[in-house]
């Protein structure tokens, strides 16, 4: 429970603060339909934060990344892999047609790809602060090597 309360509470912050940056100072949207919109984005993220977590643990120990750059990159892969399908179901269920997803998703993609390391960084910082560790994560095993 304490792992589901950790990595929901940090990413209802982490993305009101990014996403609501973004939508008033880059998309110009006044402060109240910021915070209808952040308010809306509420419940997706209840529902999304600990499942996503749980797959980024998964791939991180999967990946088993040595280095800032592997860590990027398995931040990256994580986030994309499992947010945009989320975006996509998000846009069906507001009445979006197919090439308008399809449009939509392309557009967001680098967004993701900026914000999926700082997220995680947050998200393990959260969790470190709080006490909280990922559950045991299957390691990769080298391949067997043959008698020679």
């Amino acid at each position: 429970m304490r792992r589901f309360l950790v990595d929901t509470v940090t990413t209802i912050l982490f993305f009101t603060l990014v996403a609501g940056f973004a939508e008033l100072v880059i998309a110009g949207l006044d402060p109240a339909q910021v915070a209808v919109t952040r308010a809306l984005t509420i419940p997706v993220m209840i529902l999304t934060a600990r499942p996503y977590a749980a797959w980024r643990d998964f791939l991180m120990a999967w990946a088993a990344p040595r280095g800032p750059i592997g860590a990027t990159l398995t931040d990256a892969g994580a986030f994309l892999t499992f947010q945009a399908p989320v975006y996509a179901t998000t846009l069906a269920i507001a009445g979006a047609g197919a090439m308008e997803i399809a449009g939509l998703v392309a557009l967001a993609v680098p967004v993701m790809l900026l914000v999926s390391r700082p997220f995680g960084l947050t998200l393990d910082t959260a969790r470190r602060v709080f006490r909280v560790t990922a559950p045991l994560r299957p390691v990769r095993t080298p391949p067997a090597t043959r008698p020679r």
